[in-house]
């Protein structure tokens, strides 16, 4: 097999690192990155979904914007 008939993708380096799943901490999968399967992926969007995740606003930051109304 010749260069031109190569495979498509065959010699490419990946663009980036493999790292732990954020999940699960199996080694991710370039097609889900940074999970390493749908599975994974799905339960981080859950927990977007459901509030699981949240940014705390300071006590501080609710006075000022009450204030600017």
């Amino acid at each position: 097999m010749t260069a031109d008939n190569a495979k498509p993708g065959s010699n490419v380096e990946p663009l980036r690192k493999t790292r732990a799943c954020v999940e699960c901490g199996r080694p991710s999968h370039r097609d889900h990155y940074p999970f390493c399967s749908d599975r994974c992926r799905n339960i981080d969007l859950n927990r977007w979904l459901t509030g699981s995740y949240a940014i705390p606003v300071a006590d501080d930051e609710a006075k000022a914007d009450s204030e600017d109304l």
